[in-house]
């Protein structure tokens, strides 16, 4: 007996051999047709992708609030000859954002190279 078949499973003594028409014999419900098709594992979909992608960046925006709230001390920073000061916890966010996206352009840069080879190979 599993979660999705609460009903138990009958025994090899107790199973009949079914009718060979095509309609259904007259004691099995739609439920036990629908319990059949339970028993197939669900596919992931791109929505559901998504869905748990957003939750992700939805933890990660939560932890990222929480560390700038605790990091307000004031640090001077210097970037190419102009120095100024502001808070550790933008800093960092800066830093992180700017080898986010560096990540970002050079990875979409290897992307369309990787789709161009294929394009020429095709031809």
């Amino acid at each position: 007996m599993s979660l999705l078949d609460p009903q138990p499973r009958p025994t090899a003594s107790q199973v009949s051999p079914e009718p060979s028409s095509a309609t259904p014999a007259p004691d099995q419900s739609p439920t036990a047709t629908q319990s059949a098709r339970t028993r197939q594992p669900v596919r992931a979909t791109r929505t559901g992708r998504v869905w748990v992608a957003l939750c992700a960046a939805a933890l990660i925006a939560v932890a990222l609030i929480i560390f700038m709230v605790q990091n307000t001390g004031t640090v001077a920073v210097s970037f190419l000859g102009t120095t100024g000061h502001t808070s550790l916890g933008l800093m960092l966010l800066i830093a992180a954002v700017g080898g986010i996206l560096l990540t970002l352009i050079l990875g979409s840069a290897r992307i369309v190279q990787l789709r161009l080879a294929v394009r020429r190979r095709r031809r």
